[in-house]
Parts: C-alpha cells; structure tokens; sequence
C-alpha cells in the first residue's frame, strides 16, 4: 500500500507540473517568465507621441531600418488614443515642444527616463491661412481686423503659442478678440479646419503647413517675430531594448535626419 501510495504521489507531481510547463507554453513565455506584465524584445523599437513631429520622425525611422534591419514603429496622434499601450511596450516617446513631454513627465512620472532626455530639432510658429489667402493676412496685425476669424488649439504644444507672439506686439486683446474656435489638440484642429470654411487663421507650427499643403498657405512671421519651440524625445524606464533605442536617438541626430527635418518645416 505504501508504494502504491508513493506512485500516485509522483503520478500526481509530475502531471501538474506538465500541465504548468503547457500553460506557460501557451501564453508564449518560459515558466518562469510567465507572468501579466513580462514583455520580451520582439526587436521592434516602439516609439510614441503627438502628431506634429510624426512624418519626420517616420520617414527617418524608414531610413534607419533600410541601414541597420532593426524595425521602428512609429504611433502619433492625441495621447489619450496610444497612452494604454505605450505603458505596456513603449521604447521611445517624444513630445511635439519641451512644455509637452515634461506634462507627460509630470503625469506618468514611472514612465520616461529623463537623464536620456533629448533636444531634437526647431520649428518655428506662423499663420496658416485658406488657399489663396482670401484675406490678404500678412501679418500678426491684420489678425486683429474685423471679420477676420481665428482658430486656436489650447494645447498640444501650442498652448500660449500666439499669446506669446502677441504680447510682444502689444496684439493680446485683439487677437483674443478675433478668435472664434478654441480646441485641445492638432487632430481636432485639422478636423475643423477642413470642415468649418469659415475659420480664416490658425496660429501654429509652420510644420503644420507642410502636412496640409492642399487646405493651407503659410503666412511666415519676419526672422525677429518668429517663436520657436523644441522637439524633445526620450528612452523610458520599461524599455529591454534600450542599447537599440538609443541607437535610433542617436540617428535622429545626424546631419541625414536633420534633412529629413527640415523638408518638414523644421530649422
């Protein structure tokens, strides 16, 4: 009885733990991996951020992979539609202005690894006006004139843009006074843009121009106007492929990016 009783015992052990290594097997990880929140390096860098630096950023990500086989994927737009998968994979994220991805900073402080924090490339703020330009703006000045209807997004990197440009010309209340759409993100901004024929202006990056070529001329602010804003980018905490994420960075900092930039709009 009792080696019967010993057999069923190691009958009984060896069964479970088969049954735990097919689980494991299952779920795609060794056993001692298999856990909620484990991630292992599919060699694909994930990068992440707002849709303004977006076709620079993916373009060199084409051209990186051509030269060294490591895959990028790039997701921009609103962050409320990429923030949920981003906590789980992300390698990269970049803000579209300093102010930007230190807010996300702030908010998801777990998240980024500020000690790799760094400063990609310039742009500048202008005036996107209709296709032809119907009301002859040529300048911050004639945004105050009567009729004239301007959009503002409050956000998403522009937040305060063309206070900021204003003030300086002393145009704060009549700029406040013409502006009849106020919205939160880019993406939104061109949504009303393109379906709202009424909106005459748009304070905002001039990079904005060269995405929307076919619904905007750009208005560009003289040299000692101009306001420029950065284009920051950082590792996270949660990266395993931080060597090859770093590498990517580092290309984005060649002269060969900086092209790619400014075909963009960017300095």
């Amino acid at each position: 009885m009792k080696k019967t009783g010993l057999l069923a015992a190691l009958l009984f052990f060896f069964t479970t733990a088969a049954g735990m290594s097919a689980y494991a097997q299952m779920d795609g990880k060794p056993a001692s991996q298999a856990t909620p929140n484990s991630r292992q390096s599919d060699q694909v860098i994930r990068v992440y951020g707002p849709g303004g630096p977006l076709e620079p950023i993916k373009e060199a990500a084409e051209h990186f992979s051509a030269k060294t086989g490591m895959k990028v994927e790039v997701t921009a737009g609103p962050e409320n539609n990429w923030i949920g998968q981003a906590k789980h994979d992300a390698d990269i994220i970049f803000g579209g202005s300093e102010y930007m991805l230190q807010d996300f900073i702030f908010k998801y402080p777990e998240m980024i690894d500020t000690k790799s924090r760094t400063e990609l490339y310039p742009r500048a703020a202008g005036i996107l006006v209709r296709k032809g330009n119907p009301k002859k703006i040529e300048s911050l000045a004639d945004l105050t004139k009567k009729g004239v209807k301007i959009m503002d997004v409050n956000g998403a990197g522009q937040l305060g843009l063309w206070e900021d440009l204003a003030g300086r010309k002393g145009l704060i209340e009549g700029i406040s006074q013409n502006i009849n759409v106020s919205v939160k993100s880019s993406a939104e901004a061109i949504e009303r843009w393109k379906s709202n024929s009424s909106l005459d202006a748009w304070i905002t990056y001039e990079t904005w121009h060269y995405r929307l070529q076919d619904v905007t001329d750009l208005v560009e602010l003289p040299e000692e106007e101009k306001l420029y804003r950065g284009t920051p980018i950082a590792l996270t905490k949660i990266t395993d492929q931080k060597k090859e994420a770093q590498q990517f960075i580092d290309y984005l900092r060649t002269e060969e990016s900086h092209r790619i930039f400014q075909k963009w709009g960017w300095k």
